[in-house]
C-alpha cells in the first residue's frame, strides 16, 4: 500500500503520517525531515534554507526526486511531503490533504518551535507564497488544487485522536482491486 499525506506547514502532516504508517504497518518516509536534516547539515535554519531554495531550484528538484523514486520503487510506504500526493500521482493508493485555519497552524508551530505566534504566522506566509511560486514555476502545480487527493480534512475541527480514526476508516475502506474512480493526473511537469 502506498499512501501520501500533504498539507501545509502545522496542519497536523507529521504527526498523522507517522501515526497512519504505525498502523498499517508500512515505513513513513517524510520530505519535511530530508528538508530539516538537508538545512541543518549546511547550517541554515530552515527559513533561511528556504530562502536559498528560492534561488537555488535544484534544492526542491533533489528532493523530490527522491521522493519520487520512492514511490515509484517501493510499496508499503507512506510518503509525507508538500507535494507528495504529485509525486506518487499514479502509484498512490490514497492520497490525503489535511488543513487548517493559518491562525491555528501559526500557534501549533509557535508551539512546536517556541516562539511567538505572530512571527509563526508571518514565517508560515511567507514560506507557503513561495513554495507556491515555487511549484508553479518548477513544475507548473497549482498547490491549492485540491482535486487530486482522495481525502481532505480540516484538522482544526476535530481533535487527534478523531483525525486518525476517519482517516483509518478511509483507507481501509478503499478498494485497491477498483480502479474506478481513480485519479489519474495527466502530469506536464518533471521532477
Amino acid at each position: 500500500m502506498l499512501l501520501t499525506v500533504s498539507g501545509p506547514p502545522g496542519s497536523g502532516k507529521s504527526t498523522t503520517a507517522a501515526a497512519l504508517a504505525a498502523e498499517f504497518g508500512i515505513e513513513h518516509v517524510s520530505g519535511g525531515d530530508i528538508f530539516r536534516s538537508l538545512a541543518e547539515e549546511r547550517g541554515y535554519t530552515l527559513a533561511e534554507f528556504n530562502e536559498l531554495a528560492e534561488e537555488d531550484d535544484e534544492i526542491d528538484r533533489d528532493l523530490d526526486r527522491r521522493l519520487q523514486q520512492i514511490a515509484h520503487e517501493r510499496d508499503d510506504v507512506l510518503l509525507e511531503s508538500r507535494l507528495s500526493g504529485w509525486l506518487a500521482a499514479d502509484e498512490a493508493d490514497v492520497r490525503i490533504w489535511l488543513d487548517a485555519p493559518l491562525s491555528v497552524r501559526a500557534a501549533r508551530i509557535a508551539d512546536r518551535e517556541g516562539k511567538p505566534v505572530e512571527q509563526a504566522e508571518t514565517e508560515t506566509e511567507e514560506r507557503e507564497a513561495s513554495e507556491h511560486e515555487r511549484y508553479l514555476d518548477y513544475y507548473n502545480i497549482d498547490i491549492s488544487d485540491l482535486s487530486i487527493y482522495d481525502l481532505s480534512i480540516n484538522t482544526a475541527r476535530w481533535d487527534e485522536d478523531t483525525v486518525f480514526t476517519l482517516l483509518v476508516e478511509g483507507v481501509e475502506g478503499y478498494d485497491e482491486d477498483s480502479d474506478e474512480g481513480k485519479l489519474r493526473v495527466d502530469a506536464d511537469y518533471e521532477f
